[in-house]
């Protein structure tokens, strides 16, 4: 089951209100006749659908039918539609929603826009008809619902900005898009809609996922520091060895030759290693002082060896 169904599902727990009914039937319903005026909503998710039927049943005594049937051929997706027959003009009248069904308004009802509790049940009902989510356990924090009017899209807009919510708007495949894309944003949004069970495998996500790259990211670190410790290791035994190699490495101080044998004899130690194996013990600073002594040291003989081969040619 995707995240999104999860979200559905709890919702679908919820106590029926009027303003989660309201969205489902703007956003998902059709209005046919047949002996009458009837109403169907349409969805993909068994939960909602049989939401709808009992919020009907409880709170306006509306006795609906549930129909299935395959979406398509090549398709697995079964589609639940809501059917009713009975009580559609009163229902729509006391919903406000006789004028937006009959194309005559395409916006949410003022009933709605000026109601605080109203615009909470609202956005439950939107998500539930068309809200969808992104996995969180994969880092891309998306929450999105799909309108099919672009006055719809900005009325549920601003009841998001009333909120607080940063909501955005884009146009894609005849549809307007509301999204949020901050993870804290979403969070509050499953709270506001009363999924607290999602809103916490959410954040419980979002600090694996953080814990995971924090330690990806010292993992990354300390790795680097490896590598520069035994490339600085590395740079301080050749100079050992290119001293020893041209007689200079008795002629050092006692305290540059100790740590000189003692950086060939153990090339893996740290330089924290290095400084106890000295007598007496030296401190890390001490011991980077020396080697890079060393190290300047053999460069030095090396630009003297080499501006004097220079002399020579000129001569």
């Amino acid at each position: 089951m995707s995240f999104t169904s999860d979200v559905k599902k709890e919702l679908t727990s919820q106590k029926p209100s009027r303003g989660t009914l309201l969205a489902l039937i703007r956003m998902n319903g059709s209005l046919g006749i047949s002996g009458g005026l009837t109403l169907a909503l349409s969805t993909e998710n068994a939960a909602t659908a049989k939401y709808i039927y009992q919020m009907l049943l409880d709170i306006y005594q509306v006795r609906a039918e549930i129909r299935v049937h395959q979406k398509t051929t090549l398709s697995k997706n079964r589609v639940y539609t809501v059917f009713i027959e009975d009580k559609v003009n009163e229902l729509l009248n006391e919903l406000q929603l006789s004028d937006t069904l009959m194309f005559l308004d395409s916006g949410i009802p003022e009933s709605v826009k000026y109601d605080q509790e109203a615009q909470e049940d609202y956005m439950r009902g939107a998500f539930l008809s068309s809200g969808s989510m992104h996995n969180p356990e994969k880092g891309d924090y998306q929450l999105s619902i799909s309108s099919v009017y672009q006055e719809h899209a900005e009325d549920l807009k601003d009841i998001f900005n009333n909120f607080g919510f940063d909501a955005r708007i884009i146009s894609r495949k005849n549809r307007y898009i509301l999204y949020l894309s901050k993870a804290e944003e979403i969070m509050d949004f499953l709270t506001l809609i009363g999924a607290m069970k999602a809103r916490l495998k959410f954040e419980n996500a979002k600090i694996m996922r953080e814990m995971r790259g924090l330690a990806n990211r010292q993992s990354n670190f300390e790795s680097a520091n490896i590598n520069k410790s035994v490339s600085a290791a590395q740079e301080v035994i050749s100079a050992v060895k290119y001293l020893a190699e041209k007689k200079e490495l008795e002629n050092l101080p006692p305290a540059l030759t100790e740590v000189a044998h003692a950086r060939i004899n153990h090339p893996e130690a740290t330089i924290k290693e290095l400084g106890q194996l000295l007598d007496p013990p030296l401190g890390k600073s001490g011991v980077n002082h020396r080697l890079r002594k060393l190290t300047a040291l053999a460069e030095e003989i090396k630009k003297a060896k080499t501006d004097s081969l220079h002399e020579e040619k000129k001569l």
